[in-house]
C-alpha cells in the first residue's frame, strides 16, 4: 500500500497534457495547469511541480493509458525518480457519472481523485528493458504487415476474377504482396536477432519453442506478457480467452463466454497454435474429438486448447524446463505412500 501523501492527475493528448495536484484525505490542492506535450513542457511541468513542492518521494503522477501520447512524460519522470501509475481509462471513468460534462480540467482532475482514492490499487508503470521495447514495436509493424498483406491478396483475387482484367492492377498488388513478404521475413530475423543477443531471453525462447505450436512470433508475445505474471489465470483474464459466468437466480442464464478484451495480436496467434495442435498433436486431437462427442461446441473446446497451452507455458517457463511430450503429473503423495 502506497505512503504517498500527493497525487498528480495527467490528463493526455497529442499536443498538450493537463495536470492537477490533490492531497489526502482528498482536496485539490493546485488547479489544473495545461502543458506542452514536448520536451520543454516535460521540463516546464517538473518547475511546476518543484514550484509547488509535490517532491518526488511523495507524490504518485496518474495518468490514463494512451499509448504514444504518454510515453515520453512517464520515461521523463521515471527518470526523474518520480512514481508513474497508468490506469485504464474504463478504470477511471467507471468511478464517476457517466453523465457529467467533459472536459480536459476535469478529466485531469478526476483522474487525481482516483488515484487518491483507489491508490492502494494503482499498477506502478517501470520501462520495459529497451530490447523487449524494439520487439514490441516490430511484432506490432508485422501485424499491420500481415493486415496489408491479406487485403491485397483479397484485392488480387478479385482483380483476376473480373472480366475485363488491368494488367497494371494485377502487377501493383503483386509487387506489393512480395516487397510485404520481404519485409515480414527481414523483421522475424530481427526480432531473433534480439532475443538471442540476450542471453536470459534467449534461454526463454528455446524453452517456448518447445511447445507445441508456439512458433517464433507467438513465443515473442508471451516473451513480453509473461514478463509481469506466470499465473496462467491472471493472463487468460488478461488476454480475453477467459469464459465468465452470468447468471442470477433461476430467470438468468447465459452461457459462460469469453470477452475478447485484451491485444488481439496474440489471441489470433493462440487460437492459430491450438487449431494447430488439434490437427498435428495426438492427445490434443483426442481431446478435442472426445469433448465435441460430449456435446461440447468445438468453439468452446478450441479455448480449452488455448487455455492448455497458456497454462504449459507458464509452467515451462516457472521450472525452466522445456516442454515434454509424454509428460504425465503424478500426486507426491502418491510416490510417498509408494
Amino acid at each position: 500500500m502506497t505512503t504517498s501523501k500527493y497525487f498528480i492527475g495527467v490528463d493526455m493528448a497529442s499536443a498538450t497534457f493537463t495536470a492537477c495536484a490533490g492531497a489526502t484525505p482528498w482536496q485539490v490542492l493546485v488547479k489544473p495547469t495545461t502543458f506542452a506535450n514536448t520536451e520543454d513542457g516535460f521540463t516546464t511541468f517538473l518547475n511546476w511541480l518543484k514550484e509547488h513542492h509535490l517532491t518526488s518521494t511523495q507524490t504518485v503522477v496518474c495518468m490514463e493509458s494512451t499509448g504514444v501520447y504518454s510515453e515520453g512524460l512517464a520515461y521523463f519522470l521515471f527518470a526523474n525518480q518520480y512514481t508513474v501509475a497508468i490506469e485504464p481509462p474504463l478504470n477511471i471513468q467507471r468511478k464517476f457519472p457517466a453523465n457529467r460534462s467533459k472536459n480536459d480540467l476535469q478529466d485531469s482532475q478526476h483522474i487525481a481523485e482516483y488515484a487518491c482514492r483507489y491508490a492502494d490499487k494503482l499498477s506502478f508503470w517501470r520501462p520495459r528493458p529497451e530490447i523487449l521495447e524494439q520487439i514490441k514495436v516490430l511484432l506490432t509493424t508485422r501485424e499491420q504487415f500481415t493486415t496489408q498483406v491479406t487485403a491485397h491478396k483479397n484485392a488480387l483475387h478479385a482483380v483476376k476474377r473480373k472480366k475485363v482484367l488491368s494488367e497494371l492492377a494485377k502487377k501493383v498488388h503483386e509487387d506489393i504482396i512480395q516487397q510485404l513478404a520481404k519485409h515480414l521475413k527481414a523483421i522475424d530475423v530481427e526480432i531473433r536477432r534480439l532475443i538471442e543477443s540476450d542471453p536470459t531471453f534467449k534461454k526463454t525462447l528455446l524453452l517456448l519453442l518447445s511447445i507445441p505450436g508456439v512458433g517464433l512470433t507467438l513465443a515473442a508475445h508471451f516473451l513480453l506478457i509473461t514478463q509481469y505474471s506466470l499465473d496462467p489465470r491472471v493472463l487468460a483474464a488478461f488476454l480475453g480467452i477467459c469464459p465468465y459466468e452470468h447468471e442470477s437466480g433461476t430467470s438468468i442464464y447465459h452461457t459462460p463466454t469469453s470477452r475478447h478484451y485484451g491485444p488481439p495480436a496474440i489471441r489470433k496467434l493462440l487460437y492459430l497454435a491450438a487449431c494447430s495442435v488439434r490437427t498435428h498433436r495426438k492427445e490434443f486431437r483426442q481431446y478435442f474429438f472426445r469433448k465435441v462427442a460430449e456435446g461440447k461446441s468445438k468453439k468452446l473446446v478450441l479455448n480449452n486448447i488455448e487455455n492448455k497451452l497458456l497454462k504449459i507455458a507458464c509452467a515451462v517457463l516457472r521450472s525452466q524446463k522445456p516442454f515434454i511430450p509424454n509428460y504425465v503429473s503424478v500426486n507426491p503423495l502418491v510416490l510417498k505412500k509408494a
